[in-house]
């Protein structure tokens, strides 16, 4: 059996060690501000029927996802949303079979839980595409779960409709399911395929939220979609973790949900101008190796000169200036950049992120 996390090094990192002047490690769009939301006071209240699930919210997060109530769990954003759907099929002594790399989070609550963590391989030099032979190689009769990200994090990389439905026939054999994170595939906005879940209802549990793409991460308005069984299981589950969420922000999900192409409109926007400018920074820069741009909102580009923790601290300690060390998702010669900052933020972040880089390639002379 896997060692069991105690917690995660990465969040820690990220609460403690990423605020700075000229942030390009938040991993979400820049925060909508709450005089952008038609709310009043009077519209909210602190406490209502919302021991497993407020309906209104309910109905929107199902009619969101296309899918019946009865499949929604509503969480306390994405990270609640993983920690459910991995506890509601892990016992201690199971098999995870998780992508790598991956967002750290996704492994240390697997490891939490008790089960025995492998990994599957998504290399930098196929895109971070997900070989089916390769995953199907890995997993074994103990495994429970097959996890990953679609869009990957922290790559951005999209696994194909095709490939996710051999993913989930290949975990029916050993009768596994697939958890998919979600999130990220909201910022392909018009261009994003179907949810996985539509492939395969009683294979495939998927985890989401407003978090990421919409500026609403104070909200913590998440979800996961599963069949109606193990939803029933995740929301008794939910009963030692988080009992009942604020009621406050479940009104103020439903104000967003029913004003979600305007939130949309302006988070795309955003992403849409900042991606451009970040495209042109990268193709200036011969010491990094990305692929291109084409959707999303993150990049993970390889350094090939020097080492990324000595970029990061002299980003940090100099610049004022903060990237996501690729330590934290296991490769050590990557890092990645959020770009849902506001423009002037990218702006002053990529010249101190060339002026740093510009030192690291003296130093490595």
């Amino acid at each position: 059996m896997s060692p069991r996390a105690k917690g995660s090094e990465y969040m820690e990192w990220a609460k403690t060690r990423s605020p700075s002047r000229f942030n390009l490690a938040s991993s979400g769009v820049a925060e909508l501000p709450i005089s952008e939301l038609p709310v009043r006071l009077e519209d909210l209240e602190l406490t209502g029927p919302s021991f497993y699930g407020y309906p209104p919210l309910q109905e929107r997060l199902a009619r969101k996802a296309g899918v019946s109530p009865e499949c929604v769990v509503a969480a306390t954003g994405t990270s609640m949303a993983n920690h459910l759907a991995l506890a509601a099929f892990l016992d201690p002594g199971d098999e995870a079979l998780i992508e790598d790399p991956t967002y750290g989070p996704l492994v240390d609550a697997a490891s939490y839980l008790g089960a025995d963590v492998r990994r599957f391989p998504r290399r930098a030099e196929d895109g971070f595409a997900v070989d089916p032979d390769e995953l199907e190689q890995a997993l074994t009769a103990r495994t429970r779960v097959v996890v990953l990200s679609n869009l990957h994090n922290p790559s951005n990389a999209l696994v194909d409709e095709e490939t996710m439905r051999r993913i989930g026939q290949i975990a029916r054999r050993v009768g596994a399911r697939v958890v998919v994170d979600e999130v990220y595939l909201e910022a392909l906005f018009e261009r994003a395929p179907r949810s996985a879940f539509a492939l395969d209802p009683e294979c495939f549990v998927i985890t989401n939220s407003l978090t990421k793409v919409y500026g609403l991460g104070g909200l913590r308005c998440g979800w996961i979609v599963a069949d109606p069984s193990s939803a029933r299981r995740m929301w008794r589950l939910n009963d030692l973790f988080a009992s009942v969420p604020p009621h406050a922000t479940e009104r103020l999900g439903i104000v967003a949900l029913d004003h979600l192409d305007a939130i949309a409109a302006r988070a795309k926007a955003l992403l849409d101008g900042n991606r451009a400018k970040l495209q042109r920074f990268f193709d200036r820069r011969a010491d990094l190796e990305v692929p291109r741009l084409h959707a999303g909102m993150i990049a993970f580009p390889r350094l090939l000169r020097g080492s990324v923790d000595a970029l990061c601290a002299l980003l940090r300690e100099k610049y004022d200036t903060t990237v996501v060390p690729g330590r934290f998702f296991g490769l050590g010669d990557h890092f990645r950049v959020s770009y849902g900052c506001p423009p002037e933020t990218l702006s002053g972040g990529l010249e101190r992120l060339g002026a740093a880089l510009d030192e690291i390639a003296k130093e490595v002379r």
